[in-house]
C-alpha cells in the first residue's frame, strides 16, 4: 500500500464501522489529536484510497426485490466507452465492471419485480447501439459485502 502506517489503517477501520464518526472520536479512541485524525483523512482522500464516505442502502427495504447480474457482449469492444456513458443512464444498473472471459462487461441490475426488469433489460439496456447479447444471472441474496481486510 502508498504510504499507508498503522494510524491509516487505524483510522479507515474506525470510518468503516461508522462513516459519520466524528473525528474527535477517533482520535479519542486511537489516542491521537483531532488534528492528526483530520489531516490523515485529508491524505487519504488527495492518494484516493478513501474515495468517500456513502450510506449503504438496503435495496430490498426499499422496494428493489429483483437482482440480476448481466453480462454484455459488444459487437465491438472499442465502443465500450459509448456503452458505458449510456449505462450510466439507467439508474437500476448499480454496478459496471470490465471483465476477461466471455463478456466484455459485467453489470449488476436492480429492479422492483420482475416485469421492472424485464423493462430494464429488454427496452433500455438492448436498445443501446452495439450490444449484441445480454446474458443474465438472477441474484437471490447477498451473502455478504464488505471491503478489504486491512
Amino acid at each position: 500500500m502508498e504510504h499507508v502506517d498503522d494510524f491509516d489503517k487505524q483510522i479507515l477501520k474506525e470510518l468503516e464501522k461508522d462513516g459519520r464518526m466524528a473525528f474527535s472520536a477517533i482520535a479519542s479512541t486511537l489516542g491521537v489529536s483531532n488534528t492528526m485524525v483530520h489531516q490523515r483523512v485529508n491524505r487519504l482522500t488527495e492518494l484516493g484510497i478513501l474515495t468517500g464516505i456513502k450510506p449503504v442502502l438496503n435495496e430490498k427495504r426499499l422496494g428493489y426485490d429483483w437482482g440480476a447480474f448481466t453480462g454484455l457482449t459488444l459487437e465491438k469492444d472499442h465502443d465500450s466507452n459509448r456503452i458505458i456513458e449510456a449505462l450510466k443512464n439507467i439508474p437500476e444498473i448499480t454496478e459496471c465492471y470490465y471483465i476477461s472471459g466471455s463478456y466484455t462487461l459485467y453489470i449488476k441490475i436492480i429492479a422492483r419485480d420482475h416485469e421492472h426488469m424485464r423493462k430494464v433489460l429488454y427496452e433500455q439496456i438492448d436498445s443501446i447501439p452495439g450490444i449484441a447479447k445480454t446474458d443474465s444471472i438472477m441474484e437471490l441474496g447477498c451473502a455478504f459485502k464488505r471491503n478489504v481486510t486491512l
